[in-house]
Order: C-alpha cells, then sequence, then structure tokens
C-alpha cells in the first residue's frame, strides 16, 4: 500500500521544506522531487518503479522520434507504435487477468482451453493514469502542438507524486512551464492549499468513509438481504460517496501541488448540479473527459461526417471510458449505459433543432440575414433539458440516471448488479441502515454542489487576512474535528484501483 496518512504527512512536510529550499535552483528542485516522487512510488511496490522508468525513457525516446521524423508518413508512424506500446503496457498489466478469465468461460465447456495461461498479474498503482498522460505528450508532439521537451522535465511530469497515482491527468504543456519558473515562496497561495486540503480531507474522511462504512459497503455485498428503501438510499450515498472520495483526493492533490508552486486544473465542478448529461461530464473528472474528448472521441472523427457518426463515436469514447476504469464487464456496461444516454440526448437535441429550422423556414416574414437568425434561435444541445423543463426537475432526473449507472459501476458483478435492481424493486419495506446519521451525511454531500463558488472565494479571502497564528490554530482545530468525526481508520481512496 502506499503512505500510511501520518507517514505521508511527514514525508511531505520535509518535501515541501526542501522544495522551498530549492526554489530558485530549478534543475536542483527537478532532481530532488523526481526522487522523492520515486520514493513516495516505490513505497507501494519498489518493481513498479521500473516500470514507471521504463515508460518515461521510452516515451521521451518516440516523442524525439515522433519529432526528428522527415515526413508525415514516418512522424505517424512512430506516433502510432508510442501509442500501441503504451496501449499494450495497459493492456497486459490492467486487463490480461480479464481477457483470459473471459477466453476461458467461453471454452473451457468446449474443452479447449488450458488453465496454465492464466497468470497472477499485480496491478501498478497509477498505471492508467501515468500511461495517459504519457499519450497525450506524444500525440502532441506528432500534432505540433507541443515542443519535445528534456528527459528531466518530462520524467519529473510522469512521476510528480500529487498527480502520479489518481490525476488529475495533467498535460506537459500545464507542467513544465511551471517547473522552468519557479515562484517564490511568498507568492504561494497557501490559503487556498490550505482551504483545498482541509475540504478534502473533510469530504474523504467524514463524508465518504462514513457513507461507506455505514450503508454502502454493506448494501453492495448483499443486496438481497436489505430492503428497498435501504437500497436506494444505498444508491443515493454511493453517488456521494465516490463524488465525496475522488473530488476530496483531487482537492488535496490539487492543494499539495500548489504548496509545492505547481498549479493543477481543476477537476470537478458540482456535478450533480448538472441538467444534462453532457453537462455531467463537463463537470465530473474533466481533465479525463477532456482527455478522452481531445485524444480519442476527436480522432474517431467526432462529430464529422454526419448524426450517424457523431453518435457512434461517442459511444465507443464511452465504451472506452468504461473499459478504461477497470476490467470487468460491471465498467463495461457502465460506459455503455453512458453513452447510449449521451447519444440518446444528442439525438433529441437534433429533433429540437431540426424543428425549430422547420418553424422558421414556414414562418412568416423575410428575414434580411436568415442564416443568422437561425443560428441565434436554435437551442444550445448541451441544455437541451434545461429548455424542455423545469431546470430542478432537469436536476432531478440527471442525477438519477447517474445513480443507476453508479450500482453497475460499484457491483462486482453483473449478477449483483442485477440482483441489487431486482431487490430495489422486490424487498419492499425501510430497514434499519437508513439512520438520521446518513442522510445527514448525503445531506451535507449534496449540498455542496449548489453552494455558489463566489461564496467560498469570499471566505478563502476572509481567512487569508487574519494573522499567521489564527490560521494555524484554525486548521488544528479543524483537523482534529475532522479525525474526531471520521471513522477508525482511513480507506484507501476509491480511483487508487484504477
Amino acid at each position: 500500500m502506499l503512505f500510511p496518512t501520518m507517514t505521508f504527512a511527514l514525508f511531505f512536510v520535509v518535501v515541501l521544506g526542501v522544495s522551498w529550499k530549492l526554489n530558485d535552483r530549478p534543475t536542483d528542485w527537478k532532481l530532488f522531487v523526481l526522487g522523492a516522487s520515486y520514493v513516495f512510488y516505490g513505497w507501494a511496490d519498489w518493481r513498479f518503479c521500473f516500470l514507471l522508468a521504463g515508460s518515461t525513457v521510452g516515451n521521451w525516446v518516440l516523442a524525439q522520434a515522433v519529432f526528428r521524423a522527415r515526413n508525415d508518413v514516418n512522424r505517424k508512424r512512430w506516433m502510432l507504435c508510442a501509442v500501441g506500446l503504451n496501449l499494450i503496457v495497459l493492456g497486459f498489466f490492467k486487463y490480461y487477468g480479464f481477457f483470459v478469465e473471459s477466453a476461458l468461460t467461453v471454452l473451457e465447456p468446449l474443452g479447449l482451453a488450458a488453465t496454465p495461461m492464466l497468470i497472477k498479474v499485480a496491478l501498478p498503482i497509477g498505471v492508467s493514469f501515468f500511461t495517459f498522460c504519457a499519450i497525450s505528450y506524444v500525440v502532441d508532439v506528432f500534432r505540433r502542438h507541443q515542443d519535445t521537451v528534456a528527459l528531466l522535465d518530462f520524467a519529473v511530469y510522469l512521476s510528480f507524486f500529487p498527480h502520479l497515482v489518481a490525476g488529475p491527468i495533467v498535460r506537459v504543456s500545464e507542467f513544465v512551464p511551471q517547473m522552468n519558473h519557479r515562484p517564490s515562496g511568498q507568492t504561494v497561495d497557501v490559503t487556498r492549499a490550505a482551504r483545498l486540503i482541509c475540504r478534502g480531507l473533510f469530504k474523504k474522511v467524514v463524508i465518504a468513509n462514513f457513507l461507506a462504512t455505514a450503508i454502502v459497503d454493506p448494501v453492495f455485498v448483499a443486496p438481497g438481504q436489505f430492503r428497498n428503501w435501504e437500497l436506494l438510499v444505498g444508491a443515493w450515498a454511493y453517488a456521494v460517496q465516490i463524488y465525496a472520495d475522488f473530488s476530496g483526493y483531487t482537492d488535496i492533490a490539487i492543494g499539495i501541488a500548489l504548496l509545492m508552486g505547481v498549479k493543477f486544473p481543476d477537476n470537478f465542478d458540482q456535478p450533480y448540479s448538472a441538467r444534462s448529461i453532457q453537462d455531467f461530464w463537463r463537470r465530473w473528472h474533466m481533465t479525463l473527459s477532456r482527455w478522452l474528448r481531445d485524444y480519442l472521441y476527436i480522432p474517431l472523427g467526432g462529430n464529422r461526417g454526419g448524426p450517424s457518426a457523431e453518435y457512434r463515436n461517442l459511444f465507443l469514447t464511452m465504451l472506452f471510458g468504461g473499459l478504461w476504469h477497470g476490467a470487468s464487464w460491471t465498467f463495461i456496461i457502465w460506459g455503455a449505459y453512458q453513452g447510449i444516454g449521451l447519444v440518446l440526448e444528442r439525438q433529441h437535441a437534433v429533433r429540437v433543432e431540426q424543428r425549430a429550422e422547420l418553424v422558421e423556414d414556414s414562418g412568416g416574414g423575410v428575414h434580411e440575414n436568415p442564416d443568422e437568425t437561425r443560428v441565434m434561435q436554435r437551442p444550445t444541445p448541451t441544455v437541451v433539458s434545461t429548455e424542455t423543463m423545469n431546470p430542478w426537475l432537469a436536476r432531478l432526473l440527471v442525477f438519477h440516471f447517474v445513480v443507476i449507472g453508479w450500482i453497475f459501476f460499484r457491483s462486482t458483478s453483473v449478477t449483483g448488479a442485477l440482483e441489487y435492481f431486482w431487490s430495489l424493486i422486490s424487498n419492499w419495506g425501510v430497514g434499519t441502515l437508513v439512520t438520521p446519521m446518513v442522510l445527514l451525511a448525503i445531506f451535507v454531500g449534496m449540498i455542496g454542489q449548489f453552494i455558489p463558488r463566489r461564496i467560498g472565494d469570499a471566505l478563502e479571502y476572509r481567512a487569508s487576512q487574519l494573522p499567521p497564528i489564527v490560521m494555524a490554530i484554525g486548521i488544528g482545530v479543524f483537523l482534529l474535528v475532522i479525525n474526531l468525526l471520521g471513522p477508525q481508520g482511513v480507506a484507501p481512496f476509491i480511483y487508487f484501483n484504477f
């Protein structure tokens, strides 16, 4: 496992202190942070450091080959070689067992499968994230959106410990310039970093961990043993848990990076306030969503080629996004479910656009500029739900669409997910797991989705005006409260598994 909480706290205090001392010596700073990041990663299993180092050197060399190729054909060949090798590595470590077990399930009844073909392959922590970062660098070099960078810069970028194991998925263009222009300790936004870290800890320790132990884990382990009210609240609770867990980690990662003088892009923007499925995916795990858009959806053709091609590309992108989360049929079904939802929503948007055009074309009056008027009157596809229904009803429907998907996402098997749905509609009753504290935790986790961000910014500004000693005491008291409110022990972050 990675560092225990207190061990990581001590590790970070040392790393932060040395990092600030080396701020005016960029090369020394990079070498130190690189070493610290490998210590951090090797704490789980030192052997995987060789995989990270191999990925770093291999992708850097191939990016150099892409950059120096004499013609576009060779550039593309080197790029495809790099992407292919990354996918092979990711496929072996993450999906080998899944595909072999699926093949054995089909072949064994026919007497055609040999069980020795199945070997145990340990999953390196964070392999999905640093592989996607590496692919983005090589592809950006191929597209001429990014110049090649020094090997040391690329090594620090790929291994930087705050985002190594669970994102955000940062791009070279966002990261490397910040290493070469180090901020002084006085310019670091300590107040915002403290706010992010404290908020992330509250989400993880108080909200996510409590809901996991109080209701989510029991109902998903044996859904047939619980009543439908417990299952419904359990599904709501998991939606809040996974948000609090993952966005909590992201807050902590962004805050830690900020203290070290590196700004990460935001990864969540109140996703459960979304009024359409597309809007949800623009707010949830935003760095993954933009990666899928830029490196999968657009290369597949995007919305070029007509509606049918667009629907296919949307579906395939989300299907791949589901598979990226793990080697399980539940993730594949979850991705397909999200893809179908986006396709149906987009089809509805197209129909609304077509009806608007027909009404406009058949209406009275002559416009001086028909094309301009048509564009201005056409409903925006991403907000079709808000155009056709009450915004709060739209939010409610989108939230429950997402919750249904989370049931597949959380279940350990397709059979378990189907049992959950069946018990949800057949095992009538209240049960004992739905307590006032569970409902309060869900409410607290959800209310943050609708609080205007300017309120938090205003509180942050006021806190920044306090004397340092008062701020330090306040943070200490807040951390003590978190420790008292949280359950015994802290479970690993959910996305460490991906």
